[in-house]
Order: C-alpha cells, then structure tokens, then sequence
C-alpha cells in the first residue's frame, strides 16, 4: 500500500524537505521510490515525527572495514536530521545466513556465534552511529514467537516464480544446484522486520535490492501500513580499485587497525577514487566535499594532500586527533623520508616457532599478525613485500636463521624486531 501524502509546505518546510534530500540523495545509487520519500519527509517535517530508518545485519562478520561503514554513514545522516535508527541484529536470521552472491547453501551459525558477532558489531558500530538515537532489536523477538500458522500466512504472501527472480536463486536453478526451502526464508523474514517495526525507510548495499524491496512487498502485502523507500549505497571498490572491499582479497582497510597502518593503507587508495572514499565514507559535508571536487578539478588542491587529509579524517575518527597526528608523522618519516621508524615492537620468537634453529617465513608472519593467514603470508612473499633487515625474503617455504635484533618488515607499514627467547 502506498499513500500519496500531498500536503501544503509553507516555504521554510519546503526549504527543509530539500535540505534533508540533498543530504540523504548524497551518494546513494538508487532512490526506490524517490517520490515516496519525498512525501515521507515532508509529513516528518510537518508532524515534528520521526522517520523509523531501518538497518538489518546478518552477524555473520564481526570485523568491520570501511566498506561496511557506507551505509553506516548513511544512517548517521538520518540520525543527525533528527530520525530515528532502528538497528536490527539478525540473531534468528543469521542461524540461516543470507544466500544473497552465494553458489551454495550458507552453512548455519549457532546462537553462540550470533550473540558473540552482534556484541561486537554493536561496540564497532557507536564509532559512527549515535548510541543516544540507536534503537537495537534482536528480530528473534517477533520471528522467534511466530506459530506455524503465522508462517504460513507469510510464506502465502509471495510465490516461487516472484522468489526466483533473485540472481542467484535463478543461477542455482539453471545449474540444476541445491536451493533448499529453508533459504526462501530469509527475504521473508528480512521482509517481515519491516513490518513487525513499522520502518519507513530501509538503507543497505545494492547486493540486498531483493531483500530490501521484499520489505516494500510485505507491508503492502500485508495493508496496514506505507511500503516503506528503499535507499541503496553502492560497494566500495578496495584498494585494488577494482574489487570490492574484502577482507579475503586483502584490499580492505578496518575500522579497528592500528593507526599507523589505517593511515599507510588509506595513502594507497587510487586517486580517482579518493573523493568516492570521501563522499560515502566520511562526515563531510555536502558543501565541504564539492569544494573538495572543485580544488583537485582546478588544480589548487593537491591529490596527494587530499589523501592525507582522508587518512588523517580515518585515524581521528576511529583512534582520536592525537594517533592522527602521530600517525602523520610516522608515514612522513617513515614513507616519504624512507627512514625506519623509532618506535618498532619487538615480538618475542617462542620455540614453538623455532624449527633446527630457523623459521619458517610464513609461519612468522602469521604469528607477527603481519598475515592473517598462510595463504596470504605467501603472497606477501611471492609479490617481494617481505624483508629481513632490508634483504627480501621470496620463498614461503624458506627457513630462516633468525638472531636477536633482526628486523622484519612485511609491506610499507607493518616492522617488528624478533627477540629469542
């Protein structure tokens, strides 16, 4: 159901209704339906009420990077306008995890998992958002006392043919691979939060067009209440500049990295996409940012000092002005100057690690925490990013005679000096 709210505006509202589009306009890539949202500010504007702006997350990925902030940001905009946040925790939808981009069924998380990724999503999350003007729900308190009946009902509310016009519900049809019944659930039940808290809006990445637009069905469907907008951010390519930001293809900078490697990475970001980062990933203002497009456009502002500036705005964001500053001075010194910083931690090599009086590179860089993992620590190696005390290290599998004092150094930022134990 959707209501065409027309309404007279006296010519200060009017002003404030633009003002708000302007803002939440700002990056999106698409608006569904622009008008509808329209109206729904306005009747805000007018009534003094709030819009319930929803957020759904599937705990699935504790570790926040940049990427994940876009609509994070977005929301942040809506609380700032005066909104309200409904940020739900998908404790009851996680246990089936989305299929959205998948080729095979998502293996299901345990409530322990769950409870564990939601608390830390929630402490990474008030970096941003306004814990003051955050509303948190668990959708385990409506879907969890649904009776079967209930399901069925909703289950009524859409049909197969609707469901397989998802992308990758259709590609696992066509391959003739598994879907089970159990994974047309989880549009459903996205869907159903809407309803269940009456949300206005919806804001997610354009991965989630289907699961976000199933919330407009539902409502609808179900006629008590306005087909809430949709509003879709676009991913933000990693530092590759071509792929999204992930954690498993390493192009990722997150929100909880040390400051001097959260500076060092954003320096790395290519230019052309520097004032994306800037637009979708930071609190600049509209006005602030077309300045910002206008100076490098002309040539009065510097890409490089422009950078610096996003990586400073990171650091401060997340760590505070004073590691921003630092942070600054350590890449100055270290990156521009070429000199080896003052302050390397020493990392004590423990027996464990010790193998005929040598190390195995990989296995060090793991234990370093300079890799996640093995396969990445190989990489590391093979693309000549490792070195011990100046001289590159190649092979992965190559063990190391190492002594107290050595210095190891993995990229441009990470430096640690080995102490035997």
């Amino acid at each position: 159901m959707e209501k065409n709210t027309s309404m007279q505006l006296s010519v200060e509202q009017q002003r404030e209704v633009e003002r708000q589009l302007s803002i939440i306009r700002r990056g999106a890539a698409e608006i569904i339906p622009e008008d509808a949202l329209a109206s729904k500010i306005a009747a805000s504007v007018v009534s003094g009420k709030p819009l319930k702006v929803k957020l759904g997350l599937d705990p699935s990925a504790p570790d926040i990077h940049i990427g994940h902030t876009v609509v994070l940001h977005k929301m942040r905009q809506f609380q700032d306008l005066g909104h309200e946040v409904q940020l739900i925790i998908g404790d009851f939808t996680g246990k089936i995890g989305d299929p959205t981009g998948k080729s095979e069924t998502r293996k299901q998380l345990t409530e322990e998992d769950v409870r564990r990724n939601a608390a830390t999503y929630e402490a990474q999350m008030f970096k941003i958002l306004d814990p003051q003007k955050t509303k948190f729900y668990f959708n385990s308190e409506w879907l969890g006392a649904m009776k079967f009946e209930d399901v069925l009902q909703l289950a009524a509310k859409l049909t197969v043919a609707r469901m397989l016009e998802r992308d990758d519900f259709a590609k696992r049809y066509t391959n003739n691979l598994p879907i089970h019944i159990h994974e047309f659930f989880y549009p459903l039940m996205q869907g159903y939060d809407s309803v269940s808290l009456e949300s206005d809006i919806e804001i997610g990445g354009t991965d989630q067009t289907f699961n976000i637009l199933m919330g407009r069905t539902l409502q609808s469907a179900f006629g008590f209440q306005d087909s809430q907008a949709a509003i879709l951010m676009p991913l933000l390519e990693g530092l590759d500049g071509v792929q999204k930001m992930s954690k498993s293809l390493g192009n990722y900078i997150g929100i909880d990295e040390a400051p001097n490697e959260m500076f060092g990475k954003t320096m790395s970001i290519p230019d052309e996409l520097m004032l994306k980062y800037y637009e979708l990933s930071t609190m600049i203002t509209n006005e602030e940012l077309a300045a910002l497009r206008e100076g490098l456009q002309d040539g009065t502002v510097h890409p490089r000092d422009a950078k610096v500036q996003l990586a400073k705005q990171y650091v401060s964001m997340y760590h505070g002005e004073e590691a921003a500053e630092q942070a600054e001075q350590h890449f100055i010194t270290v990156f521009q100057k070429g000199a080896m910083p003052d302050d390397i931690e020493p990392f004590q090599v423990n027996a464990e690690l010790l193998e005929d009086g040598g190390v195995i590179v990989s296995k060090l860089l793991v234990a370093l925490g300079f890799a996640s993992s093995s396969s990445e620590a190989r990489r590391s190696l093979v693309q000549g990013a490792v070195k011990l005390n100046g001289e590159k290290l190649l092979d992965p599998n190559e063990r190391i005679a190492i002594k107290d004092g050595d210095i190891i150094q993995a990229g441009k930022r990470k430096f640690a000096q080995l102490v035997i134990a």
